[in-house]
């Protein structure tokens, strides 16, 4: 009866986190509401909701708890781990830190150099896709000692990723890059304006959509936008263009 009742506290909790993501999705409340939620469905003792910036292409933190050192991993390199390239397929679930390979710990420097130090054993990074499919943040939730098996929180942690990943869509402001591009050269969006630097590095489609976390045909089709737009013939021409106006991809 007592593991019941510790399920039903967590759903109820979990209900409470979707009222959060509601209120900062809005602008009622901030993203750090929505954290303190999570710590209802999950005791932890470092999260942060961190917001993909595809101009930039990094993590930019919106509320968290970790040291500035693991801070700055998860916005300017996590998204280089090999673990990073388990996590970030939209079929797959949060992927919990006890469940993941040794070999695969042993070759993260997320784990090895930032986790480790900090005597993390257990917790849950998860990635945040919004329903058009585009890869728009993530969740890491870290904790000090093992969470006990079963655990109910992983199932609710799960059903919560469409809140959270609407939250971090919306709530963050353009950044500086995405203020400047509001009127881009050719009229291009922000989207093929990236499509568009990355073609001077002479990157195919399929390259390109697994920088910017996008489909293949995705790609093709903004390729296509953008050869309209600016009256090209092909590729190489865009990619010159590009050069010309000084644009570069991400590093």
């Amino acid at each position: 009866m007592a593991a019941q009742r510790s399920t039903t506290d967590i759903l109820d909790a979990a209900v409470h986190v979707r009222e959060a993501a509601r209120s900062a999705t809005s602008g009622a409340t901030g993203v750090d509401t929505v954290l303190s939620a999570l710590a209802e469905v999950m005791e932890y003792d470092h999260a942060s909701l961190a917001r993909w910036d595809p101009l930039r292409g990094r993590h930019t933190t919106l509320a968290g708890s970790y040291p500035d050192d693991a801070t700055a991993y998860i916005e300017s390199r996590l998204h280089h781990d090999p673990v990073f390239a388990v996590l970030r397929s939209p079929a797959r679930g949060g992927l919990w830190l006890r469940d993941v390979p040794r070999e695969l710990l042993a070759a993260s420097p997320g784990f090895q150099d930032v986790l480790r130090p900090l005597g993390i054993e257990d917790g849950v990074a998860q990635c945040l896709f919004a329903a058009d499919g585009r890869y728009v943040g993530m969740l890491n939730v870290s904790v000090q000692r093992p969470r006990r098996t079963p655990d109910p929180a992983r199932a609710v942690v799960t059903l919560l990723t469409e809140a959270l990943a609407a939250t971090v869509d919306r709530t963050a402001g353009p950044s500086p890059e995405e203020a400047t591009a509001a009127a881009p050269p050719g009229g291009l969006s922000p989207r093929e304006l990236q499509v568009l630097a990355e073609l001077t590095a002479g990157r195919t489609n399929r390259e390109i959509a697994e920088r910017l976390y996008i489909a293949p045909r995705t790609v093709g089709t903004h390729i296509e936008h953008i050869l309209a737009k600016l009256d090209l013939p092909n590729r190489a021409a865009a990619a010159a263009r590009a050069t010309a106006w000084g644009i570069e991809p991400a590093a």
